[in-house]
């Protein structure tokens, strides 16, 4: 079977092999706009097979009954597929007719236009009809475009390229696993990083989105969302991934998208990822310029929502062009227009507008909106004195791809009382360098979430502020007022630089070592003065008596059981799972539990457990359990697939199967675990083939130092480069010379190598060969306990290893900060001078010593 990540890969891929030099921000038009064509064909398909009450058939003679039963009742078929879908696709407008004719050679590139303006005549003229209206204009996808082709016959050749792509993919059965919503949006994100500036038109980084999300969805009972600066509609179908599946079947989505090509990717991601077109209220329009939604009968009170989500352009310029004025009841209540050079506090001010007094909005700003002045500020001091700033997070830069400022998540709510402070979080400083880009990990993202719950106070990550500390600093919320970053180095010290020993306030702040074995760092230590301490013995003595005392080895002991019950409860779940097991569910309550079992134990980050789990789920867990669960885990074990390799380039590259890979089960671990004695076996001739080469490397290297006939004779056997022997010219050699001397003997000996090196390598090449051989038909065979074992392998093999180093993890730091403090006063500044003057002092006596010639 295919899976997700299989058809993500597969059509980026695709992508990146047909767009050639086109915009990455354009190609996305045409092919996510042709994917969402294929899924209205489709489902034209889909309804008039139910409608029609057919049993099983295959899509070309699916296809066939179709056309057969638009020609006997024409217009009352369109009107129950229009009634049913709010639109129809005809069947010579069909994606399938397009690939028909393809493949008979009569296709042409005005058959898709045609089909693509057709479908606008078929759309229903009341209830949802907006939902589709205008998804396929020339304006977004123009196929006559110089960028597809030079000429007719190249776009003819790329478009065709485009549509196979999506050729064998069932959008229908892929949409009801989010497959195809998924995929959409992968592309929307590939698409993103390729389009660098434009990116900020249609996407929001799925990290930032996650952060906004889970925070949003913590409020109960959401029944309507509002994106007022919708792009691509990511940051709304994330909400919605976080809410529990009775609250997603009757949300209600709105947004607004000033891009008429965005608002059509908004539309379509939508509609694929399962939102139903009477759930939702996309408009294409200026947000700030016509404030809506709107409601007649009520327009100065506004449509209010229990949830906004925004991530709108930074600091817009000139984005008062319909003049507006205080007097707009989205500004009313700020006391102050924002400024026109600025229009941030403009997009927020319309959001929270719209804002139900119990809901929650999430914005990202950047951080200018926390401290600038003026209008801006008089802005803020009216949000803080009516408290309703609720939290401030400030994030890492470069994090889009679109710019490399920071930015920061504002959380405002409603309905809060006057004695509730603001949380202020910084997480700047906890992320991952991926290329160019800043990336948080799902660790960062679990604390952000968790001290944003919990209004947790943290030293250097988060603090609480009251209004009268806020007002203390004149409305100005910039985080570093609040949250005073923790100093990573330790400040030098001037007495210990002078007279030697580490300060024993810096031992007193080794808080993990003082908790769990202050005893045996004391004893570590001798008192050399007041204050001052030296260490007695060297650190890989006292860490080995700290790793391997009682106290440590009993902690980890404990993790190691409880990491090992967490474990086998979880691989009974795993391997059982089904197409009724909700994995998201699933996955969130592994983080949750490993998060509640290190939670139980002092000085352990538990956050790095929290990323060991959401690394086997990001690595293994997500591809194999969506397998598993369309046929189950020892069927799942015993299937394979080709492995596929690209080969050739440009016009001759071409995918080619070279043999099989195992769908779940790894072929490395088969051969690892099942054929351990045949791989120790090409292992040692590795090492002998090894050994061969150091011995014709020592040979090469002599015969460029020595002088002597045997080196002449080597020197001569080498390639041009002067690097290696060459088989022939060693050969060319001893013809050269007698067979008594010692030349002979050394080149007999150089040759001999080299037949021993190529045999070996033939013996090695021979016998991986057989083994990848036997390893792809034991797929086919695999024992329910073989399966076991290597699937326990992949997921868990060194997890508990991994959960159990926690334990030393913050106990080594805090030595590895101990020798580097007693490195730094080892040597004092008065030893340093006293050993220069003895310096000094010599050299001065030997130039004595020299005797001046006449």
């Amino acid at each position: 079977m295919i899976t997700s990540e299989e058809i993500k890969r597969r059509l980026w891929n695709g992508a990146n092999e047909l767009r050639g030099s086109m915009d990455a921000s354009r190609y996305k038009d045409y092919m996510l706009g042709l994917m969402f064509y294929k899924f209205l064909s489709d489902m034209t398909l889909d309804t008039f097979k139910k409608v029609s009450r057919l049993g099983q058939m295959s899509e070309s003679q699916l296809v066939e009954e179709y056309i057969n039963a638009r020609a006997e009742i024409g217009e009352d078929l369109d009107g129950m597929l229009q009634q049913a879908l709010g639109y129809y696709v005809l069947p010579e407008y069909l994606y399938q007719t397009w690939l028909k004719d393809i493949r008979s050679g009569d296709f042409e590139v005005e058959k898709v236009t045609d089909s693509l303006n057709n479908f606008e005549r078929t759309i229903a003229v009341s209830g949802g009809s907006d939902d589709f209206k205008g998804l396929f204009s020339s304006s977004t996808l123009d196929l006559t475009d110089t960028a597809l082709g030079n000429d007719p016959n190249a776009r003819n050749k790329n478009i065709k390229a485009l549509i196979l792509l999506f050729a064998d993919l069932n959008m229908i059965s892929l949409q009801k696993g989010d497959v195809l919503g998924d995929a959409y949006e992968y592309l929307i994100g590939q698409f993103a990083m390729g389009s660098g500036k434009k990116a900020g038109e249609f996407y929001t980084p799925h990290q930032v989105s996650e952060v906004m999300a889970q925070i949003v969805a913590k409020k109960q009972n959401i029944k309507s969302i509002y994106d007022p600066t919708v792009g691509s509609g990511s940051l709304l179908l994330t909400v919605k991934k976080h809410l529990a599946r009775d609250i997603q079947k009757d949300l209600n989505y709105y947004g607004q998208e000033k891009n008429t090509a965005t608002y059509n990717l908004t539309r379509m991601n939508l509609l694929l990822h399962g939102v139903r077109p009477d759930k939702m209220t996309i408009k294409n329009g200026d947000t700030l310029s016509h404030d809506w939604p709107e409601d007649p009968e009520r327009p100065n009170e506004g449509v209010l929502f229990d949830a906004v989500v925004m991530n709108p352009p930074y600091s817009a310029k000139n984005w008062n062009k319909a003049e507006l004025k205080i007097s707009d009841p989205r500004f009313e209540i700020a006391g102050a227009l924002p400024p026109d050079s600025k229009g941030d506090y403009a997009f927020l001010l319309h959001g929270l507008f719209h804002l139900g007094q119990e809901g929650t909005m999430a914005i990202v700003l950047p951080h200018g909106v926390l401290f600038r002045g003026g209008a801006e500020g008089k802005i803020r001091e009216r949000l803080i004195d009516r408290n309703q700033i609720d939290t401030v997070i400030g994030l890492p830069s470069n994090l889009f791809t679109n710019t490399g400022i920071p930015v920061a998540v504002m959380i405002l709510k409603k309905n809060r009382t006057p004695d509730v402070p603001v949380l202020i979080i910084d997480a700047s400083r906890d992320f991952i360098k991926v290329g160019k880009q800043n990336i948080l990990r799902e660790k960062d993202i679990a604390k952000i979430v968790d001290t944003y719950v919990e209004r947790r106070v943290e030293k250097g990550y988060s603090f609480v502020a009251d209004r009268q500390t806020i007002i203390e600093n004149d409305y100005n919320l910039n985080i570093p007022r609040y949250v005073e970053a923790i100093e990573a180095d330790i400040a030098h010290d001037v007495d210990a630089h002078l007279l030697g020993g580490i300060p024993r306030k810096n031992i007193e702040n080794m808080h993990v070592l003082q908790s769990e074995v202050p005893d045996l760092l004391e004893s570590a230590l001798k008192e050399i003065r007041s204050g001052y301490v030296q260490l007695q013995k060297p650190i890989s003595e006292l860490s080995k008596e700290i790793l391997n005392d009682v106290r440590v080895v009993e902690k980890a002991k404990q993790i190691e059981d409880k990491a090992k019950s967490y474990i086998h409860k979880y691989w009974d779940i795993l391997r059982t799972v089904n197409k009724n097991s909700d994995m998201k569910e699933l996955m969130d309550n592994m983080l949750v539990e490993i998060n509640l079992i290190l939670t139980e134990f002092n000085h352990i980050n538990v956050y790095d457990g929290y990323q060991v789990v959401a690394e086997i789920w990001k690595t293994a867990l997500t591809h194999d359990t969506e397998i598993i669960a369309s046929s189950d885990f020892y069927t799942a074990g015993r299937i394979r697939e080709p492995r596929m390799v690209t080969k050739g380039s440009g016009d001759k590259k071409r995918e080619e199967q070279e043999g099989w890979i195992g769908l779940i089960v790894p072929n490395e671990l088969i051969t690892q675990h099942l054929y351990r004695a045949k791989l120790q076996e090409i292992e040692l001739k590795k090492e002998r083939v090894l050994e061969i080469e150091n011995e014709l490397t020592d040979l090469v290297e002599a015969a460029k130092v020595e002088e002597s006939e045997e080196a002449t004779a080597l020197s001569e056997g080498m390639n041009e480069a002067g690097e290696a022997f060459e088989k022939k010219s060693i050969k060319a050699e001893l013809k050269k010379v007698s067979k008594n001397s010692a030349e002979y003997k050394l080149l007999g000996k150089v040759d001999q190598f080299l037949t021993n090196k190529d045999a070996m390598n033939k013996a090695i090449k021979a016998d991986e060969k057989t083994l990848n051989e036997a390893v792809q038909e034991r797929i086919l065979t695999l024992t329910n306990e073989e399966i076991d074992q290597l699937m326990f392998q992949k997921w868990f093999g060194s997890t508990v290893a991994t959960i159990v180093g926690l334990v030393e993890l913050p106990l080594k730091k805090e030595l590895n900060t101990l020798q580097m403090l007693h490195d730094r006063y080892h040597e004092t500044l008065t030893a340093i001078d006293d050993e220069s003057r003895d310096l000094e002092s010599a050299f001065e006596a030997l130039m004595n010593e020299l005797v001046v010639g006449p």
